[in-house]
């Protein structure tokens, strides 16, 4: 043990530990003879619920006396008073229960002894009759109920508090402005410790209202501060927690207000000072990382945990995590094995057919509000059950200085899993430690030595048994993380997310997921603010505190699938309009296939400044021998890769052309007109083939589906249609061609079709965005709008994702299988166009910057100035090694993308 033995886990969980006073104390009996001899020098310390006798002498006990098991305190009037003080400096306390703790300096349980004792202190520099009236006004709050007396304790810390501000010359630089000065709690494991918070320019200062910490102020510089949390704290919105570097004075620091009020204004107070350095930790971004496999599934789930407020500091909301493995009897544990594993679309609770239909006909029979499980899979209690090897100080303080039944503690892991999966009341998931590598299973170890007792077998408690098939504890703890990252648990992990975080958490969805716990543990159950009987809020509170809590919920909608590593680099080409590939190159036919994902900035490598209006759509040949452009001018050209030089410039309509496809021979060119018209130019022989009034009004955005042959076009008279017979040479003719006609509410600004052609992506004025089943010619998923313009939306090659951009400078990332907003990133211009390759993004905006995104490690690589005015289009050969972009400036630039190396 530290020689500094005194800590607020001494006392009760939250209690307030208010101030202390050097003293002597010494037996009743003790006359003047052998006064000096028989005295203890030590600390006498003044708690909201007790007194505490701290010796200097570390081998002898520290004493606590409870208020309430106190019979009087008063000066002592003895004889031997006025001859060791003559100011009659003794405090006597009379009680009939006190509690001897850490004798002999050494950790176990604490002594409780029973029998009435009266305590002599003799004060050395205090004054008793200074401080008497405040121990007497905390004795007689000790005699009331439960919920008085803890509204009693909070007058007094109020009316002492408010007359405490802070202390300015603990100022680290004269030029600090102050921002801000208010009241708050630093939070630790069933510690809550208050004190004063002051927000200058530069730093953030907690200046606790007593001496027990390490430090008389803490001093955090805001420009160390990396990450700003705000959390709940008992259901209530008062919570923020701040994460620090680590050369910081400390690494983090959790703080408690009194109203959501207070919380938020130290919360935009930081977040307006310049020196504040945030990283970026949005959940999108990292859900996909996590989703591409950047972010192992241990630090996602760890991230969702702090999204959720669960925190390493708040036992009550402590991180949750699932049990992955179910056998715990082999002596060997396959990897490799379906049947090794947990089934994770399922509740613990619900993993036993048997136990839950017994729990649900118990839930049959219930008066509202009903529910399946009694107790919870995270609560203090559970937490401190995994952790009292390691933490066991924490036990005592919940415990009231007693550890569990010998019986009843984590002994075994195969006998805590053989009772989750039996046990009508216990439902507990595990905590971070079980996958946590770096402390190589410290949890699992009685370190100390401590003494927790006997089985009714005769076996002394001691290391946590583990199963067979572990070699230890870091094996245990390393295969379990084996395990959480396999592929099996990655395919199947979002569906435990969607149980505790997401829309399986509550509602219909939780009732169907047979998911459903005591109603005090969800958000917004209770209104604690609203309670003003005492009693009542009282009892409300120590359940909320003692049964668990759900996290908060993050997702409301599936949680996209994990993929087992990187996606698969497969390219894709943008032909029509800056955002469909005009053609989908199949990975098994091209050998010299080059994956975007290579490609850091780009070259210019020719420019051309050909049309006399903006353009509006740039293509490439697959031969990449030569790139197409159409413009506002009305003109279509064509340029040539070998000679850098235009050859070719036609007038195609007497009205804007808003798009332009090349077919797959290189020799057939598709382009859609503001005249309403469809029009098929012969690129080889320099002529119109074929022109049709595909609609009634501009035809605004073309795509082609090379797989099964099919045209499609979107237009302002909110129509989309899909042609066939394009490819054959024959006239298109709108009675024999037209296969479909997909219906809107607006202007149609962008399509694509998927690389199977089996979905259909349209995006309109107002924002929206649908996504079309080519098969069954229906709406199969809408997701959610833009706030502006769409001006384009790709799917990936894969078919797992679509990414879109808009005049509202976002552009959006979609999970399709889940129907989720995986990303979404605000630049500063409005977005006109895009391509991507699944991998690489490259974005046009209307400022004139070409943007180059990563998004399997979602980061920007590279901001280019393409083009003077917007960038109105943008076109990729399939091989990646050839990009075209189209400006307001009337040029079309051809870039040489620039590898990593």
């Amino acid at each position: 043990m530290e020689k500094e033995r005194f800590s607020l886990l001494l006392l009760e969980p939250a209690e307030i530990y208010f101030e202390d006073f050097s003293a002597f104390l010494f037996p009743a009996d003790t006359d003047q003879h052998d006064f000096e001899r028989r005295k203890e020098i030590g600390r006498l310390k003044m708690c909201s619920k007790s007194i505490v006798f701290d010796p200097k002498d570390v081998n002898k006990p520290l004493l606590k006396i409870p208020l309430k098991e106190c019979v009087n305190i008063s000066e002592w009037n003895g004889d031997l008073a006025c001859k060791i003080s003559p100011m009659n400096n003794v405090v006597a306390v009379e009680c009939k229960q006190y509690v001897e703790m850490l004798a002999g300096n050494v950790l176990a349980p604490y002594s409780f002894v029973a029998k009435k004792h009266k305590f002599l202190f003799l004060l050395n520099y205090a004054r008793a009759k200074d401080c008497l009236p405040q121990i007497c006004q905390l004795h007689r709050a000790s005699t009331l109920p439960a919920a008085e007396q803890n509204s009693m304790i909070a007058a007094i810390v109020y009316s002492r508090q408010s007359r405490v501000s802070f202390d300015t010359l603990w100022l680290e630089d004269l030029y600090e402005k102050v921002i801000l000065e208010t009241q708050g709690s630093k939070i630790t494991p069933l510690v809550v410790n208050p004190g004063r918070i002051l927000l200058t320019s530069s730093r953030l200062y907690f200046q606790p209202y007593n001496n027990v910490e390490s430090y008389p102020v803490l001093k955090i510089r805001l420009q160390d501060i990396r990450r700003l949390i705000q959390r709940r704290f008992l259901l209530r919105h008062v919570g923020l927690e701040i994460y620090c570097e680590n050369n910081s004075q400390v690494s983090h620091l959790y703080l408690t207000f009194k109203s959501k009020e207070d919380r938020d204004a130290l919360y935009s107070g930081l977040l307006n000072q310049r020196s504040l350095r945030l990283e970026n930790t949005e959940q999108e971004m990292m859900t996909l990382q996590w989703q591409n496999g950047v972010l192992s599934n241990y630090d996602y789930l760890l991230y969702l945990n702090s999204l959720a407020d669960r925190t390493f500091n708040d036992l009550t909301q402590y991180p949750v995590f699932p049990w992955v493995i179910q056998d715990y009897s082999s002596s060997e544990l396959d990897l490799d094995d379906p049947k090794s594993y947990r089934d994770l679309s399922k509740p613990i609770g619900a993993l036993n057919e048997v136990r839950l239909a017994r729990l649900k006909e118990r839930c049959d029979e219930m008066s509202p509000p009903k529910f399946l499980y009694g107790s919870h899979y995270s609560a203090p209690g559970f937490v401190l059950f995994y952790l009292v090897r390691k933490y066991p100080h924490y036990m005592l303080c919940l415990q009231n200085g007693r550890f569990d039944h010998p019986d009843r503690m984590f002994n075994s892991v195969p006998d805590v899993w053989k009772n989750v999966l039996t046990n009508m009341s216990d439902f507990k998931e595990v905590i971070p430690a079980f996958y946590d590598v770096q402390k190589g299973g410290d949890f699992l170890v009685n370190t100390f030595g401590i003494n927790f007792g006997y089985r009714h077998d005769g076996t002394k408690i001691g290391d946590v048994q583990l199963p067979p098939w572990a070699n230890g504890p870091a094996d245990f703890v390393n295969k379990l993380r084996d395990a959480l990252e396999s592929d099996h648990v990655s395919h199947t992990l979002h569906n435990w997310i969607d149980l505790i975080f997401g829309y399986k958490q509550t509602g219909i969805e939780a009732e169907k997921a047979n998911n459903l716990f005591y109603y005090l543990c969800y958000e917004g159950s209770v209104d604690l603010d609203s309670i003003h009987d005492m009693n009542q809020r009282h009892a409300l509170e120590v359940q909320i505190m003692e049964f668990g809590q759900i996290p908060k919920q993050i997702f409301t909608v599936p949680h996209p699938q994990r993929r087992t590593g990187l996606p698969r680099m497969v390219t894709a080409s943008v032909g029509d309009e800056c955002s469909s590939p005009s053609s989908v190159s199949d990975p098994g036919t091209r050998s010299h296939e080059v994956s975007w994902q290579k490609l850091k900035s780009l070259r210019n490598a020719a420019s051309f400044q050909s049309h006399k209006e903006a353009i509006t759509a740039v293509a490439v040949a697959d031969s990449k021998q030569f790139v197409v452009s159409v413009g506002q001018d009305s003109l279509l050209k064509m340029y040539s890769i070998a000679e850098k030089r235009q050859v070719r410039s036609v007038t195609l309509s007497s009205m804007a052309l808003s798009s332009c496809i090349i077919m797959p021979d290189d020799k057939t060119l598709i382009v859609g007109s503001w005249d309403n018209n469809i029009i098929v130019y012969n690129l080889e022989f320099g002529r119109e083939i074929d022109s049709i009034r595909a609609h009634e009004d501009a035809v605004s955005c073309l795509t082609w589906g090379k797989k099964n042959q099919v045209l499609v076009s979107g237009s302002w008279d909110c129509s989309v249609r899909i042609w066939q017979g394009v490819d054959k040479g024959r006239r298109i003719k709108p009675a024999s061609s037209i296969v479909a006609q997909f219906d809107h509410d607006a202007h149609i600004t962008c399509l694509s079709l998927n690389r199977d052609n089996t979905l259909l992506v349209s995006g309109t004025e107002d924002g929206d965005i649908f996504v079309w089943s080519m098969e069954s010619q229906s709406l199969n998923q809408q997701f959610p709008r833009h706030n502006d313009t769409v001006h384009a939306a790709v799917f990936s090659p894969d078919g797992n994702k679509l990414v879109s951009c808009s005049e509202d400078k976002t552009f959006k990332v979609f999970d399709l299988s889940s129907g989720m907003q995986v990303y979404m990133k605000t630049l500063n211009e409005e977005l006109r166009c895009l391509c991507w390759d699944g991998c690489t993004l490259l974005l046009g905006g209307s400022c004139g910057s070409m943007y180059i995104w990563d998004l399997v490690h979602v980061e920007l690589l590279k901001q280019i100035t393409a083009h003077i005015g917007g960038v109105t289009a943008i076109a990729v050969s399939d091989d990646g090694t050839l990009i075209a972009s189209g400006g307001e400036d009337h040029r079309v630039v051809i870039w040489e993308p620039l590898s990593e190396s």
